[in-house]
């Protein structure tokens, strides 16, 4: 005998019409609920303090390099100088970053950190990178015999040189014054408004200024920033030239 056939409740049945109605209002919560989460969302990142957000950029990156630690001197070096620390140290410690973005806190010698590098064609390898210029503990060590402002012959016995900030900005000034050390008259050629050719010629030394293997997100906006730099440093120059007691002004 064929079993008894039970009837199916139709799509108009106030079963699945009240089934229907209780999903439906779910789907409209859920999606309530989603809209309301999102404008919170929004409404927390708004209200932020504005100190917080720039905290927070300056620990990775600054639009504006700092200025110098050391007084005078031309100011086309000097704007010179800042653009190689906006490629090569980018933060608001210029003087106290190793390569990778910690800081030191003492600054009586170069640290000689060797710091493992993560990416790039020197990846595995490690660097002792330090400063405002990002100097290796061997060139520091060299440049600083020839050009560091309180060197002696106890301090070259030992390669212990100073590595304050103006001991690097010095260092830094008088090698790029220095025309043998580079076959060019940097300064004369900055004023003759060769700036491209300036930043080949350095870039062997610090490969983020272009032309090497390791430019990076600041090698672009390069010649932009140091005209920006220039005629801030020329704006300074003229300002303390004027004054009765300028500040002591460098070859």
């Amino acid at each position: 005998m064929p079993l008894p056939v039970t009837s199916l409740p139709s799509s108009s049945s106030p079963t699945i019409t009240r089934q229907r109605r209780i999903q439906q209002a779910k789907q409209r919560r859920a999606v309530f609920m989603a809209l309301l989460l999102l404008g919170a969302g929004v409404v927390g990142v708004r209200s932020l303090p504005h100190p917080s957000l720039r905290q927070i950029q300056e620990s990775v990156w600054v639009s504006h390099p700092e200025p110098l630690a050391m007084s005078g001197g031309d100011p086309y070096v000097r704007a010179l100088m800042r653009t190689i620390s906006a490629a090569e140290s980018n933060t608001n410690q210029p003087y106290n970053v190793l390569y990778g973005g910690n800081v030191v806190p003492q600054l009586n010698r170069h640290p000689n950190i060797c710091v493992e590098i993560v990416a790039g064609q020197n990846q595995g390898h490690c660097t002792t990178a330090a400063g405002r210029y990002q100097f290796l503990t061997g060139t520091w060590q060299e440049k600083a015999r020839q050009y560091h402002p309180k060197s002696s012959s106890w301090f070259s016995a030992w390669g212990d040189y100073s590595f304050d900030p103006e001991s690097q900005d010095l260092v830094v000034y008088y090698w790029l014054r220095d025309a043998s050390a580079w076959n060019l008259d940097i300064p004369r050629a900055l004023r003759d408004g060769r700036l491209d050719e300036v930043l080949r010629r350095l870039s062997g030394t610090w490969t983020s200024l272009g032309y090497g293997i390791e430019s990076n997100s600041m090698t672009a906006r390069l010649p932009r920033i140091y005209e920006s730099l220039l005629q801030e440093e020329l704006t300074r120059f003229a300002s303390s030239t004027a004054l009765p007691t300028s500040s002591r002004q460098l070859p």
